[in-house]
């Protein structure tokens, strides 16, 4: 308990570089809780107030943490085409509801080199026609990449939109084979 009464859960965090650009990882006691694009010095501050009110206490960077340092392996393996799922504890807790059930979805029923279209993804989880609440659902998704929101795409064969930018879908989707490299 912090000295308002409130439970506290440390926060780890830790900014790995990728091939898509520097990723932010944090992780509670629970797992991986939030995978953060373009982790710049304002975005890193931005999100680790944002975790120190939702927590309850200041995020420590540790990237030895165990989580931390196995969520970087596995993610280093994957944008070196070594690794197609990721076998890692997730804290849910930045999601909840509707939102948190179609991400459930997405990371356990769309594999590696596969895309789903907005509308059956809200068919599979029982809404038909709730294509756009996925599209907020995608967009409130707070582990992007090991839940893996870029193989989310319109019906038409659009890519739809992306919360790190539509190149960085582009990038994702050409690793696991979706769509051609670009030629230029």
């Amino acid at each position: 308990m912090d000295s308002h009464g409130q439970d506290e859960q440390r926060v780890v965090w830790a900014v790995v570089a990728t091939d898509i650009g520097p990723l932010m990882l944090a992780a509670t006691r629970n797992g991986l809780v939030n995978v953060v694009f373009h982790a710049t010095d304002a975005v890193r501050e931005r999100t680790l107030e944002r975790l120190a009110a939702r927590f309850g206490g200041a995020p420590v960077a540790d990237p030895r943490a165990p989580v931390l340092a196995e969520a970087i392996r596995q993610l280093r393996a994957y944008f070196a085409g070594e690794r197609q799922d990721f076998e890692l504890p997730l804290d849910w807790s930045l999601i909840s509801g509707f939102n948190r059930q179609v991400l459930r979805e997405l990371a356990s029923g769309v594999p590696y080199g596969s895309v789903v279209g907005y509308g059956d993804l809200a068919g599979r989880v029982g809404q038909p026609g709730g294509a756009q609440a996925v599209g907020a659902a995608m967009g409130a998704n707070p582990l992007p990449v090991v839940v893996p929101c870029h193989r989310v795409v319109e019906s038409d064969g659009g890519l739809g939109g992306f919360g790190g930018g539509l190149e960085t879908k582009r990038r994702l989707l050409a690793l696991e084979g979706v769509l051609p490299e670009p030629l230029f």
